[in-house]
C-alpha cells in the first residue's frame, strides 16, 4: 500500500509558474512510475505528465509539453511537476498516481492515488 499526498497548488497568474510535490510512503517509492493527471470542472481527469521508476523516461500531453517537467528523487520519495507559462486552461485539481505498471497514459493501470491540489490560473 502507499500513501500519497500532493502539495504546491495555488494561485497564480497567467504566465506564472508553480512547482507541485507529491510525497510517497508505505511502500518502496522506486518500484513505482508516477504520474500526474488533472481533472477541471465538467470535464473527465487527462493525463498530463509521467516518469518511469528511474526518471530515466519521461512521457508529456502535448498540450504541455516545453512548459511542464515532470521529475523524481527517489531518495526523498518525492515525484514534482514543475510548471511554467501557465494557462488559464491548465487549471484543474493535478493527481498524482503510482503505477506498477510502467509509465502509462491511462489511468486505469495506475494503482495508487493522490487527494489532488488545485491549481488555478487567472486571466
Amino acid at each position: 500500500q502507499a500513501q500519497l499526498v500532493e502539495s504546491g497548488g495555488g494561485l497564480v497568474q497567467a504566465g506564472g509558474s508553480l512547482r507541485l510535490s507529491c510525497a510517497a510512503s508505505g511502500r518502496t517509492f522506486s518500484s513505482y512510475a508516477m504520474g500526474w493527471f488533472r481533472q477541471a470542472p465538467g470535464k473527465e481527469r487527462e493525463f498530463v505528465a509521467a516518469v518511469s521508476w528511474n526518471g530515466g523516461s519521461t512521457y508529456y500531453t502535448d498540450s504541455v509539453k516545453g512548459r511542464f517537467t515532470i521529475s523524481r528523487d527517489n531518495a526523498r520519495a518525492t515525484v514534482y511537476l514543475q510548471m511554467n507559462s501557465l494557462k488559464p486552461e491548465d487549471t484543474a485539481v493535478y493527481y498524482c498516481a503510482a503505477s506498477l505498471h510502467g509509465g502509462s497514459r491511462r489511468s486505469s493501470l495506475y494503482d495508487y492515488w493522490g487527494q489532488g491540489t488545485q491549481v488555478t490560473v487567472s486571466s
